[in-house]
């Protein structure tokens, strides 16, 4: 629990703005030392204590969420051409490849970003792939915006309810139960999106 406790010590020292640096820097896809899930189930927990405010928990996750997102999607959205010509070693792709990723994005719509946007590892590829096929940027750069909310929000909602419970859990918790947890928070995250979704599509 020593990187808990180290995180613990980074959040009363720094507050809100540790939670922007630590959420910031990963979707700009410099990795931390614990997962972005993680370190917001805990916040949640630090809102429960009292330690935090979870409103502006989950406002400072949410706004470094759409910051570096869009930073992400704005950068490759820009230099897609340059990169194309390039055709750099770590990117193999040319123009026709560009077209029929394209086509196959298009054909699922905001709804398939939608569930990318949701589901860990490919969430902070998302960006780039919008940004290199150049998809609408208000369309997608309103999609980061609700899905920044949704996500974060559900992981620090799921920590805050977690508080009464957090004391008997954490003297349990290794890296196994870390692992669970954060199975636990995205299958909950995916459910409610699933159903929310379904629900806005049975109202049009």
């Amino acid at each position: 629990m020593d990187s808990l406790h180290q995180l613990s010590n980074y959040l009363n020292q720094y507050g809100y703005y540790a939670i922007f640096i630590l959420v910031f820097l990963q979707q700009i896809g410099v990795p931390n030392p614990i997962t972005n899930e993680l370190v917001l189930i805990f916040c949640g927990y630090l809102s429960y204590s009292g330690t935090l405010n979870f409103y502006k928990a989950m406002l400072s996750a949410a706004v470094a969420d759409v910051v570096g997102s869009t930073l992400i999607f704005l950068l490759f959205y820009s230099f897609s051409k340059w990169l194309i010509e390039r055709s750099p070693k770590w990117l193999p792709l040319t123009g026709d490849k560009i077209e029929r990723m394209k086509a196959r994005v298009l054909k699922h719509g905001y709804r398939g970003m939608f569930f990318a946007r949701i589901t860990p590892v490919v969430r902070g590829y998302t960006s780039v792939v919008a940004g290199m096929l150049n998809i609408n940027r208000k369309g997608f750069m309103t999609l980061i915006a609700i899905t920044a909310l949704f996500w974060n929000g559900i992981l620090v909602l799921i920590g805050l309810l977690l508080g009464p419970y957090w004391s008997n859990f954490q003297n349990h918790m290794g890296i196994v139960g870390n692992i669970v947890l954060i199975i636990v928070a995205i299958a909950i995250i995916m459910f409610v999106g699933r159903y929310f979704l379904k629900k806005q599509e049975s109202k049009i």
